[in-house]
């Protein structure tokens, strides 16, 4: 009797968390940079307004890690091909480059606060 090893779901599977892996973590990069650029084109909207979207960066960013993770490992539990390693890698470091911009962005905020309150002691 002749099992079948991997379905074609599978496949499909694997290879969509990768691909989503990999939007979602261009994503995060990009969540930070476009919010600060979308302040110039508005007077309401203010520089210190693109802070709202530094939790959305993180979150894409631990999404976009998670998904990364979760391709690799059923990349290798199937033994049909999966995604190539680079997918899944690329998708990894933009994560993790989207949570450090995304805690750059917190750091900078904090800065910007003890500098606000030191202004305002005098």
């Amino acid at each position: 009797m002749a099992s079948r090893t991997s379905s074609s779901s599978a496949r499909r599977d694997t290879g969509g968390s990768a691909w989503g892996a990999l939007l979602v973590g261009i994503a995060s990069v990009a969540t930070l940079p476009v919010a600060v650029y979308l302040t110039r084109f508005s007077d309401s909207y203010q520089l210190l307004h693109a802070g709202f979207a530094i939790p959305i960066g993180l979150g894409l960013g631990f999404l976009s890690i998670s998904l990364a993770g979760r391709a690799r490992r059923r990349s290798r539990l199937t033994l049909s091909p999966g995604p190539p390693d680079r997918i899944v890698t690329a998708a990894r470091v933009l994560g993790v480059a989207g949570v450090c911009l995304a805690l750059a962005g917190v750091v900078a905020l904090g800065v910007y606060g003890l500098l606000e309150y030191a202004g305002t002691r005098d």
